[in-house]
């Protein structure tokens, strides 16, 4: 069962893991973030990581450990994990492993209100969707042979793995969903092409 987190921004969580390995200050946190390309999977930006340690701090997740100014620029605090950051940190990813969350992915989104479209037009977008999905694939692809090319383990590539399988059956869904939009066997195909048949395209009819 889902837990209310005092923090509940999945930065805060990657914040407690990297202080697993040892006390960094937000400068720090953030080129770990980017250096371990995380951008791809946690959108942040260096005001939303400053919040969000803030955030960790007041729950009592992290705790300053020293703050320290090297020549003119600004001072630097180095925060570690406490106690019960620790314990937040384990919980938190087990829940995320282990139970499901329902999610609203955008094309979810879309595919729900998509009779709102010709269904032509929808074929021809979801074309378009395929190449830009195969373009994806790819650059996965890429970034999978070039991290294994450099001795990278497979335990912190599994990211990228689950997301090119992600891809792999959107692809398999959109192509069968394309084939099924002029499928005469279906019973919808017809009476969404006579909808849009039957309603004037936008602009037309207006003075």
């Amino acid at each position: 069962m889902a837990t209310k987190r005092k923090v509940g921004n999945l930065l805060g969580l990657a914040v407690l893991c990297y202080l697993l390995q040892r006390p960094m200050h937000p400068y720090e946190l953030s080129r770990t973030l980017r250096d371990n390309d995380d951008v791809r999977s946690i959108r942040f930006t260096h005001g939303s990581l400053y919040m969000v340690v803030g955030q960790l701090e007041r729950a009592g997740f992290i705790t300053a450990q020293e703050t320290s100014r090297d020549g003119a620029r600004p001072e630097r605090t180095v925060y570690a994990l406490t106690d019960a950051g620790r314990v937040e940190q384990r919980a938190w990813l087990r829940e995320l492993v282990g139970d499901p969350k329902h999610e609203y992915p955008q094309f979810v989104t879309a595919l729900s209100l998509v009779s709102a479209l010709p269904p032509d037009e929808v074929r021809t977008l979801l074309a378009q969707r395929l190449t830009r999905l195969a373009e994806q694939r790819a650059e996965i692809v890429d970034i999978l042979d070039d991290a294994t090319a450099r001795g990278i383990p497979g335990l912190f590539l599994v990211e990228e793995e689950y997301r090119l399988a992600l891809l792999d059956a959107e692809v398999s869904f959109v192509e069968s969903f394309a084939d099924r939009i002029t499928d005469p066997h279906n019973d919808w195909g017809a009476l969404w092409a006579q909808f849009h048949a039957s309603r004037p395209a936008p602009g037309e009819g207006q003075s």
